[in-house]
């Protein structure tokens, strides 16, 4: 009976079969790394879009509740001797007459395009009470509908702005409608990135205006039929939004 051969190398494998076998190893890990790689890139890019859209979201909502909620109530001015009125853009801001009533004729203002402010109407989203900062109020308006959940002695009223400053929107608030030079306003930063933002109003007419109060406006109280709302954002491009104002 023949007793079977044994091979030199005992059934085992030979320098060269390991070193492809730990190439082709690596060679799988490398391809698998890249592609978990890429996902965790994918994810944190995602991410990253998410927080910028629920930001886009949030902002809008604040502007659509905002301008929703346009009371018709004059203020005075921060010496107490002037009114202004109930809605007023950059260039629109010069007081009235002294003594003049909110519901009496107003003075047209000068045209020009208005220009990008902040506002916001969930206090618990807002900043520290900070300085009065951000430039100009672009546009400036007295809003009902201010949320009391705690029950403060206030009114429901609520004088707010918008401002546009170094790509940032921002919404202004003030404690009581006819505040002093000591009352400071509460800042919050609605949008960042953001190119240009533009406020259109449409009068009695059905035109769009760049200014208010527009030109006829009979009264301080006197409010737009819609407000409309172009924001230009550095990666989104133009985005516009109408809002309607009750009457």
């Amino acid at each position: 009976m023949k007793t079977p051969r044994r091979t030199a190398h005992g059934g085992g494998f030979t320098l060269i079969e390991l070193i492809v076998a730990l190439f082709i190893t690596a060679i799988i890990f490398a391809v698998g790394y890249g592609s978990i790689n890429q996902a965790l890139r994918n994810h944190e890019q995602l991410k990253e879009h998410q927080a910028r859209l629920s930001e886009l979201q949030d902002a809008v909502r604040v502007m659509v509740q905002d301008f929703s909620e346009l009371a018709p109530r004059p203020i005075r001015d921060q010496l107490g001797q002037n009114w202004l009125a109930c809605i007023t853009t950059q260039s629109a801001t010069a007081p009235a007459d002294t003594g003049l009533n909110p519901d009496s004729d107003s003075s047209a203002p000068d045209s020009s395009a208005a220009q990008p402010d902040t506002d916001d109407s969930d206090d618990s989203d807002e900043s520290d009470t900070a300085p009065d900062d951000g430039g100009p109020d672009l546009v400036a308006f007295t809003r009902a509908g201010w949320a009391n959940p705690a029950g403060i002695q206030r009114p429901t009223l609520e004088r707010v702005s918008y401002r546009f400053a170094k790509g940032t929107l921002r919404r202004m608030h003030w404690a009581v409608l006819d505040s002093t030079e000591g009352t400071q306003p509460v800042r919050r930063d609605l949008l960042t990135h953001v190119k240009s933002v533009t406020f259109r109003f449409m009068n009695d007419s059905r035109q769009w205006v760049d200014v208010w109060p527009a030109t006829g406006a009979t009264t301080l109280r006197s409010r737009p039929f819609a407000v409309q709302v172009t924001l230009e954002l550095e990666d989104w491009g133009e985005i516009v939004r109408i809002v309607e104002v009750p009457t």
